[in-house]
């Protein structure tokens, strides 16, 4: 489909780029290290096609920002798909930094040509969306097409009306543990393009969340949590703080990556490709159901087994 429609007197228009029909869509996976969520999609969207299952979309290529340490090359070979390398270190470090960072305007200015670098070796490939599975550097490619990214919080949580488990690293399951959330959940948003030092990363649509998982927290752990958190320097230091907090949150990070992550991304990426989410002039999404029931929703949970509860409303 990937058309403009009308719901009333709204403009609807597909998150999906425009593109010929019955053609599928086209997508690159970033990935920054172990590549565990990009194999998982990969095993998935290999099966699928094995098993004569309609795949929405095609993988072109694999994107890694530090192809010496990640297994962008492995998997790679593994999967028959080429890899689109620019190494972001050694593009830092080729001008001059130390550290890869956009914390300075110098820094930001080195992000911009590092994308417009990576930019041109992706031209080839002719790609639509982008997937982001575990990819660590903020770039602007996002402006260029949509970039599907899985993340460690519930974005349906708010605080002040404000989307409250936000950030980088493990910083999203540290709030639910301070603010005393007995589950954790994955997310899938589209990403925004990055301004500044990337504050508003996570502002995108919500496409999809997994369903809760369990997190339990002791009342003695929790105080104990709170005043390590109270205690931090205002900066994060390189390497992360190292202390209780960080340590219990990433542990419970890493038991999301299955229960959360490989549950809701796969399927997000299907029913982007089949051109199933659109937005109002407003921002609201809609979640399309048939040819052309549109439907108004905060996001979609899905579940283990595949299906889908769709969260009516806006955000």
């Amino acid at each position: 489909m990937r058309v403009e429609t009308n719901v009333g007197s709204r403009e609807l228009k597909s998150l999906l780029p425009s593109g010929k029909p019955d053609e599928q869509a086209r997508t690159a996976i970033f990935l920054s290290g172990s590549g565990s969520n990009a194999e998982e999609i990969l095993r998935r969207w290999t099966e699928d096609n094995a098993a004569g299952r309609r795949t929405t979309f095609t993988v072109a290529c694999r994107v890694p920002d530090a192809p010496e340490t990640s297994r962008a090359r492995e998997l790679g070979k593994i999967f028959h798909l080429p890899v689109v390398e620019e190494d972001i270190r050694k593009f830092y470090h080729d001008r001059g930094e130390t550290r890869v960072s956009i914390a300075t305007p110098r820094g930001q200015q080195i992000r911009e040509e590092w994308t417009e670098a990576l930019r041109q070796k992706l031209a080839p490939y002719a790609v639509s969306f982008g997937i982001f599975a575990g990819f660590v550097p903020l770039t602007n490619l996002t402006a260029d097409l949509p970039c599907l990214n899985v993340h460690p919080g519930d974005l349906t949580y708010r605080k002040n009306g404000l989307r409250h488990l936000v950030g980088l690293h493990e910083i999203p399951v540290e709030r639910a543990i301070l603010d005393g959330l007995d589950y954790l959940r994955s997310s899938v948003i589209l990403a925004t393009p990055v301004s500044g030092k990337g504050d508003d990363m996570d502002g995108g649509p919500l496409l999809g969340i997994s369903p809760p998982m369990p997190m339990e927290v002791t009342e003695t752990q929790l105080e104990e949590f709170r005043a390590l958190a109270a205690a931090r320097p205002e900066r994060r230091p390189v390497g992360g703080f190292r202390d209780a907090l960080e340590t219990f949150a990433c542990a419970r990070q890493n038991d999301l990556k299955k229960a959360g992550d490989w549950v809701v991304f796969y399927p997000v990426i299907r029913d982007f490709a089949a051109d199933r989410f659109y937005v109002d002039q407003a921002g609201q999404l809609y979640f399309r159901q048939g040819a052309c029931k549109f439907l108004p929703v905060q996001t979609v949970q899905y579940a283990e087994d595949g299906s889908r509860e769709l969260l009516l409303g806006g955000e």
